[in-house]
């Protein structure tokens, strides 16, 4: 799958889930940070789900409508255990998230907002 890691993201990720087999850029590599607005637009321009801690691009997707191509925001994880939990929801969600859906993944439960 296309993945954009949002910069909060931890850096080993990257590698992690490009190991895998998924197509993987980090924002935490650019040479500046755009904003949120921006990076969920790359994110959907490049038909990417983006990969967050950060509960605000769901605000942006929901609230404001902003297109975006899938988001996963996870929570409570380490940083060390991010790229796992993120390759089972990727694995397990890839077909909701290619629809447009926005899946929170905690330690022990999912949350699924379905696109429309």
């Amino acid at each position: 799958m296309k993945v954009l890691l949002d910069g909060c993201v931890w850096g080993g990720a990257l590698a992690e889930l490009a190991a895998l087999g998924h197509d993987v850029d980090w924002s935490g590599q650019w040479p500046r940070d755009p904003g949120d607005v921006e990076i969920l637009a790359k994110a959907h321009q490049e038909d990417r789900i983006l990969v967050t801690l950060d509960k605000d691009f769901g605000e942006l997707a929901i609230a404001q409508g902003l297109p975006h191509s899938g988001i996963v925001r996870l929570v409570g994880f380490s940083a060390t255990r991010q790229s796992t939990a993120c390759a089972a929801v990727l694995d397990r969600y890839g077909d909701e998230l290619a629809r447009g859906a926005i899946v929170t993944a905690e330690p022990g439960r999912i949350r699924i907002r379905s696109a429309g």
